[in-house]
């Protein structure tokens, strides 16, 4: 499975646009909800005497054109939005397939803690250190990152 190292590097980001985009269609879900419930109110005169209306009278109604056409656009944009979100997470779903068929136990526990968990090569190596504890020499940044660098060197 081709999963190349941008992939790989952008995977934090699409996480955190996919928040976004989500984010995104809750906000116009509701917007098309307060569209669908909008009621406008008008005043008509009712007759005139002279230059003086006998009466007005206050006439309430929804105004369904637009309603209609800002509802078609919502929907679109929705489907669009939905769409970018199913595409972000499949992508998520190839970088999570690749890092689970690293055949190393401790390079896959690094990937993940470094690109699913988003951590600092500095919490990486702890992390290492706290899961691997009886290891003769305790894990560094600068290690864990050599033998990241090193493993993605030799697969590309």
């Amino acid at each position: 499975m081709p999963v190349d190292k941008q992939i790989l590097i952008e995977y934090a980001d699409m996480k955190e646009e996919i928040k976004d985009l989500r984010r995104r269609i809750q906000e116009d879900k509701k917007a098309l909800d307060r569209l669908n419930k909008t009621v406008v109110t008008d005043s008509v005169t009712c007759g005139k005497k002279g230059k003086k209306p006998l009466r007005t009278v206050k006439i309430h109604g929804k105004p369904t054109m637009a309603i209609i056409r800002k509802q078609a656009a919502y929907e679109r944009k929705i489907a669009q939005l939905e769409l970018l979100e199913a595409d972000l997470l499949e992508k998520q779903t190839q970088v999570e397939e690749y890092i689970q068929q690293i055949e190393k136990s401790r390079l896959r526990s690094m990937f993940r803690l470094y690109y699913i968990d988003n951590l600092t090569w500095e919490m990486v190596a702890m992390r290492m250190n706290y899961m691997f504890p009886k290891k003769r020499i305790p894990f560094t940044k600068d290690s864990c990152r050599k033998l990241h660098d090193r493993f993605l060197e030799k697969v590309s």
